[in-house]
């Protein structure tokens, strides 16, 4: 191995495939040679099957479509919020003098302290669980975005005004340009923080929701429930990650380069 010298896609999806069968490997060796309760962690056999009876018996699929409408639609809001104010932040430096204090304090601010307030808001429904999202998810975004944008190459933006180029110009032109795979790639990243939200949105004052499922199962030591419900959380993260990782390479061909 050498420092930075990239695999091949073969090798690299090999290594990450042989991660998790080393994992599972060693979770069945945990479980069935009896080093651990399976009260306390259930066996891989077992967490398949209380999946399968979750899925077929309980309708936990509609669970899980739920949680990902509440992820999306929560990170959706922020996105649309905090990208504008990002670009602003770090084209035009008044207004990141005016925000960026804010911002920084706020993003300190944990999600999961604002639900009390945000039940009393808006209630225990649907717009409550995006709220937690949004307020999870917004500042971190801004202050990225406003950093990738800040860091836009100072040559390109002279060459820009030598040719002729307006302000206005400079921003759609050279800067947006410029930071949109950094920003795209932002969004990726923050996505799997809104997981986090989302599941601890549901664990108060949900009635539905794979985050509702797992304090439910924990009430009646159900390990197996709880690690199924885990593990569909991170097979549908890595699905969006993956979904997320080819749209930037067909949207932004130029940063590939």
């Amino acid at each position: 191995m050498r420092p930075l010298h990239p695999v091949s896609p073969g090798l690299r999806a090999l290594l990450g495939i042989s991660f998790f069968v080393i994992f599972v490997a060693f979770w069945a060796w945990l479980t069935f040679g009896g080093h651990v309760n399976r009260i306390f962690l259930a066996d891989p056999l077992s967490m398949l099957r209380d999946g399968w009876r979750l899925l077929v018996e309980d309708r936990f699929w509609l669970d899980i479509l739920i949680t990902i409408w509440r992820v999306f639609g929560g990170f959706l809001m922020a996105t649309v919020v905090a990208v504008p104010l990002g670009i602003a932040m770090g084209a035009w430096k008044p207004v990141e003098a005016f925000l960026e204090p804010f911002v920084s304090f706020a993003r300190y601010l944990p999600a999961s302290a604002f639900i009390p307030l945000l039940i009393l808001w808006a209630g225990v429904g649907e717009f409550e669980k995006l709220l937690v999202i949004f307020v999870g998810s917004v500042f971190q975004v801004i202050l990225i975005i406003a950093v990738h944008v800040g860091n836009t190459r100072r040559d390109l933006v002279e060459a820009a005004y030598t040719l002729g180029a307006s302000d206005g110009g400079i921003v759609r032109r050279v800067i947006m340009p410029a930071s949109a795979p950094a920003i795209a790639e932002t969004l990726r990243l923050v996505l799997g923080w809104a997981w986090t939200y989302v599941i601890v949105a549901e664990l108060i004052g949900a009635s539905s929701g794979i985050g509702y499922m797992i304090i439910n199962s924990q009430s009646r030591l159900a390990t197996g429930q709880i690690i199924f419900g885990i593990i569909v959380i991170g097979l549908i993260g890595l699905l969006s990650d993956f979904a997320f990782k080819a749209l930037n390479r067909r949207l932004f061909p130029w940063s590939l380069a």
